[in-house]
């Protein structure tokens, strides 16, 4: 739980970024979609929605799993890890690093994730139900281990000096291996880090939110007035972080820096967000970044469009940053609850906004509800000089995780 500034010797920064979402795969299209707000709201076809009343998701659609995942057998691979493999070499493409480049450093691989392979888990359910456990399929259960939606990656790029690790702190879990990856980085424990989350859109989790009653009967609206709940969205989100160093070095593109980050548990509730804990991990990012809260620009909300998220979140907002807050947007309208991809793909997201000096919007927008009480820059994205943006990232059982990104100007934050 850090809460001091950050050791400011050895700088961090995101060079590299791979995407797969339901607006986008690769970062080109997914700045582009973000920037026009669009969404590719649809019926969910990956499972059998018999009997819901409501139906729609956000489903990664075209893809091509083979495009990207060259050197193992995708077939081997379950939804979710076909997500973060082709998301990783993406990120690599991006980043200007070669392959060979990077199996010859140290590499830290943290993915963060909500269900891992639920979808596959859920597959094998339904054919013990139907037809006995003698019907299930050893190829699929093969594919359920949660570990390779890390595990891949390092075998897909044929990496052997690295650590992986799968974070299931749920729909937080992304800024969690964000901050894992930081730290490794910032201690010289790794030369470079692939880190973020996947996930993909299965019946287990669709159907828990439903009976929370917490499924939109038609699109996601965060701090509307008339929100009614979450979609359930599926992608991946993968950063490739460095030091400062070895970007300058090598004349490579910076995104982002990460400046900080901030974890906290409060365990108040199995499911609502508590304000106190929300607040505190806010705190404690900033703290840790070496930030002012008037120094941020902007806040991407958690924003599930849920009631109590949505009050909880900004009435902590306003506890942390008074009532004069930033502009607070949520990335959810457009991409939909991707659960352990939630929060890197809004870093990314956050990432973009800072490079190509925009605001992304809060589509779907009518009227904001007057306790939230923000500018959710509804509908339209527009231009801004983004510093320092704010990543928030909240989770059942109160994992809460906070992630500062600043612009890289060659002067240290504060300077």
């Amino acid at each position: 739980m850090p809460s001091q500034p950050a050791d400011p010797g050895r700088r961090v920064v995101i060079t590299g970024l791979g995407v797969v979402s339901s607006i986008g795969t690769g970062v080109a299209e997914f700045s582009a979609a973000l920037r026009a707000g669009r969404s590719n709201v649809r019926p969910i076809s990956v499972f059998d929605t018999t009997g819901f009343e409501h139906v729609n998701g956000c489903e990664v659609t075209d893809f091509e799993p083979e495009r990207w995942i060259r050197q193992i057998d995708f077939e081997e691979l379950g939804r979710a890890s076909r997500f973060s493999t082709a998301a990783a070499r993406l990120a690599l493409a991006d980043s200007g690093l070669s392959q060979e480049a990077l199996a010859e450093a140290r590499c830290l691989i943290s993915v963060g994730s909500t269900d891992g392979e639920s979808h596959e888990l859920d597959q094998l359910v339904s054919m013990e139900l139907h037809g006995g456990p003698e019907s299930m399929s050893p190829r699929l259960a093969r594919r359920i281990s949660a570990g390779r939606l890390a595990t891949s990656i390092a075998r897909e790029l044929e990496l052997s000096n690295v650590e992986t690790s799968t974070i299931v702190t749920a729909c937080s879990a992304g800024n969690y291996a964000i901050g894992n990856s930081f730290d490794a980085i910032r201690f010289g424990d790794a030369d470079y880090a692939l880190c973020g989350g996947a996930d993909a859109v299965c019946r287990k989790t669709f159907t828990s939110f439903y009976r929370l009653r917490s499924i939109a009967p038609d699109c996601c609206r965060p701090f509307d007035r008339n929100r009614m709940g979450i979609l359930t969205g599926e992608g991946a989100g993968i950063l490739l972080l460095e030091s400062l160093e070895s970007a300058t070095a090598r004349g490579a593109r910076i995104y982002a820096e990460v400046l900080g980050y901030g974890l906290s548990c409060d365990a108040h509730h199995p499911v609502a967000p508590h304000q106190g804990g929300i607040a505190r991990c806010m705190e404690l990012a900033l703290a840790n970044a070496g930030v002012k809260p008037g120094e941020v620009d902007l806040i991407s909300a958690h924003g599930t469009g849920t009631k109590a998220n949505d009050l909880t979140e900004t009435a902590a907002i306003r506890d942390t940053f008074g009532e004069r807050p930033p502009r607070v947007v949520s990335m959810k309208s457009m991409l939909g609850h991707t659960m352990g991809a939630a929060s890197a793909l809004a870093a990314i997201g956050c990432s973009v906004a800072i490079t190509d000096r925009f605001i992304p919007p809060t589509i779907n927008h009518v009227e904001t509800d007057p306790e939230c009480a923000i500018d959710c820059v509804p509908n339209t994205s527009v231009e801004a000089d983004l510093r320092i943006v704010q990543n928030n990232g909240w989770a059942f059982g109160g994992n809460n995780s906070v992630v500062l990104f600043g612009r890289y100007d060659g002067q240290a934050v504060g300077v």
